[in-house]
């Protein structure tokens, strides 16, 4: 094993979301490293300018690549959507992004119509319509923005109600417009994936990306002769170091050290 595949992963997303797509990482990729940065003076990303998101995942990306990192994972769509090709640009490892699962969403729907729940500026990408373009062609795409409910389930919890108020108003017309294909659209979303199916119609297929990411990071490494690792988990974060502590206990029964960075 080279020194280089022994270093770790860089995760990042505004909040704690992208711990959904750490789980597939890890779950995958046993013994890789991984730091995960949460954003969270920043949270949510959902509807901030887009000239801000981009910059903003920059500096992370830059920072993540200077630490070490041998490759990084953005486990936010709304980042992927303003960022990636930056980063990409920016930096020479590799660099998995998060988009939402149109391609295996469009091959799965029986009636045509499919359902995206995602943030603001993840629906109003030029990013995403590519994807429906190229991958979606012929399919209803009913898409349905989400203000406010990624930071809802992280700072009151995934079974409050307000979390429980905001998937009645979102999720409810995706199911009026009788899709029978849903994507999550956001990391936090997976969280709530029991109650998003239950306002569904029967038989509903509710699909994420955190597989498919893992996959995808698991090739480039393959490819890069960047496996290995000690199974190592750090976590950092720009806000308060105690509090996002708190709420990584809270959503994940996860109890670490949370270091605090001055980004």
């Amino acid at each position: 094993m080279s020194i280089v595949s022994q270093k770790p992963i860089g995760v990042f997303d505004s909040g704690l979301g992208g711990l959904t797509v750490l789980e597939s990482l890890r779950a995958r990729l046993p013994d890789e490293d991984f730091i995960y940065f949460s954003d969270a003076r920043h949270l949510p990303y959902g509807d901030k300018p887009e000239p801000f998101i981009r910059t903003r995942a920059q500096q992370i990306a830059a920072v993540l690549a200077e630490c070490g990192c041998k490759a990084i994972v953005v486990a936010c769509n709304t980042a992927t959507a303003a960022a990636a090709e930056g980063i990409r640009a920016q930096i020479v490892i590799p660099v998995v992004a998060l988009e939402p699962a149109i391609k295996p969403a469009a091959t799965l729907t029986r009636n045509g119509i499919l359902g995206v729940l995602a943030t603001t500026h993840t629906l109003a990408s030029r990013r995403f319509a590519q994807l429906v373009k190229t991958h979606a062609a012929g399919t209803t795409v009913i898409v349905q923005a989400c203000p406010g409910l990624a930071e809802a389930i992280e700072s009151e919890g995934p079974k409050s109600a307000k979390v429980e108020t905001l998937l009645d108003a979102y999720v409810r017309p995706l199911a009026s417009a009788n899709a029978d294909v849903v994507v999550l659209g956001c990391t936090h979303y997976p969280w709530v994936k029991a109650g998003i199916a239950r306002r569904l119609l029967p038989e509903t297929t509710v699909v994420d990306t955190g597989e498919a990411v893992a996959r995808q990071l698991e090739r480039r490494l393959k490819e890069e002769n960047l496996l290995g690792g000690r199974g190592q988990l750090r976590f950092a974060t720009s806000g308060d170091a105690l509090q996002v502590g708190a709420t990584l206990a809270r959503l994940c029964g996860i109890f670490a050290p949370v270091e605090s960075w001055a980004i």
